[in-house]
């Protein structure tokens, strides 16, 4: 147990610290409480990128989750997730059960304004191609 969490009442947990997130948080940015529910097998929305950083943590079944310069890895519920945001794509976002929904709730700090998400394209994915790392075989 660290220094920290032994002065917490029972029943509260830290999950996870990321010091360097505050960094990342645009000037003027608001903070967004976003829950994404994905049916069972969903493949989630298309790669895109976020206007902010996103802190987050699954609720529920498993989030197959990809972001552009690391490998492909599954989050479980109890599993908490970051996302810089700003230029970095997200490619993957999927529920990775196929016969369960899954959800994450998230906070997102982004200008005021600015959309959730925007996508990606074809292009621009080509081009950074060589950015994507695949999972080892």
């Amino acid at each position: 147990m660290s220094a920290e969490q032994a002065h917490l009442p029972p029943g509260v947990e830290v999950i996870t610290t990321l010091p360097e997130a505050a960094a990342r948080i645009p000037v003027g940015a608001e903070a967004r409480t976003i829950r994404v529910t994905l049916p069972p097998g969903d493949p989630g929305a298309p790669p895109h990128r976020h206007p902010g950083p996103i802190f987050g943590y699954v609720t529920e079944g498993e989030i197959l989750f990809e972001l552009e310069g690391q490998p492909p890895r599954v989050l479980k519920a109890g599993d908490a997730l970051f996302e810089p945001g700003g230029d970095v794509i997200h490619y993957q976002g999927a529920n990775n059960l196929p016969d369960k929904q899954s959800q994450l709730v998230v906070t997102m700090f982004a200008p005021p304004g600015t959309p959730v998400l925007t996508v990606v394209s074809a292009e621009e994915l080509a081009e950074r191609r060589h950015l994507r790392v695949t999972a080892p075989s």
